[in-house]
């Protein structure tokens, strides 16, 4: 018997007041890939990371880790079974650290009793040691340590995009869910957003799912491109194969003269 895909969206169904949003939507990612799905505003793309989540149940399908079925977990459960997700808007705490934010990433590693962290003893000491290495590397990663003990809210905008990436990095994710990353962004940040995420997915060995309207980038980084419009898959292939799809040219690229 073959071994299950490590990521599936299987036949996902889900409407809102008599709006099907979504219309057995099936997605297949393999382990450490880079799958960047795209389509016109109120195509589903953001529902279909809700759904993942856990914010939304649909009425129908199934959503599947290493073959296991995590559809109606509650979210906290679905972080921790490895999935992380960066927004679109940002959603730091902006009179926090960005060391501070970075370590709620690592609240759900947090085991000690409260007996234990009141005296911030034994157990709950080597908890704090390994979750602030944990972020350190995190900081250095993102090559943020000159901003490491600023308010976040003191930030240009590409750096607090940085550092809500770096939250999520902190969680130690299998499977990373990137809401738009360079939205918002000029070129130079751009730039650097789109290698970071290229680092993730090759030094990190992060599988990565990632909504973009920004088509150059998705062209450039992207492994596997899958196209939604009105709820509906209409084309999933390599970024050569669906830049050239006449369905795609039609939907969300435009038609040229």
């Amino acid at each position: 018997m073959a071994s299950p895909d490590f990521f599936e969206i299987r036949d996902l169904h889900m409407r809102f007041a008599g709006v099907q949003a979504l219309q057995g939507v099936s997605i297949s990612v393999a382990k450490n890939e880079l799958l960047a799905v795209i389509g016109p505003n109120g195509a589903g793309k953001t529902t279909i990371f809700n759904i993942i989540n856990g914010v939304y149940h649909p009425y129908k399908g199934k959503i599947l880790l290493e073959g296991k079925d995590i559809t109606c977990l509650k979210p906290y459960k679905i972080a921790r079974a490895g999935i992380a997700r960066v927004f679109q808007n940002i959603e730091l705490f902006k009179n926090m650290t960005v060391i501070d934010n970075l370590l709620l990433g690592r609240h759900q590693f947090l085991k000690s009793s409260f007996l234990s962290g009141s005296f911030f003893l034994g157990k709950c000491l080597r908890e704090e040691m390994d979750n602030r290495r944990k972020v350190e590397e995190v900081i250095e990663f993102l090559e943020i340590e000159e901003v490491r003990k600023q308010l976040v809210k003191s930030l240009p905008f590409g750096l607090q995009k940085r550092v809500e990436l770096g939250r999520a990095l902190c969680m130690d994710p299998s499977i990373l869910l990137l809401d738009e990353p360079v939205a918002g962004m000029n070129l130079e940040e751009k730039e650097d957003i789109a290698r970071f995420i290229l680092d993730i997915k090759e030094e990190m060995e992060t599988t990565i799912i990632m909504i973009e309207h920004d088509m150059e980038v998705v062209m450039d980084i992207a492994d596997r491109i899958c196209v939604i419009d009105f709820g509906v898959k209409i084309v999933e292939g390599s970024p050569e194969v669906v830049q050239n799809h006449p369905k795609v040219i039609e939907a969300y690229l435009g038609l040229e003269d």
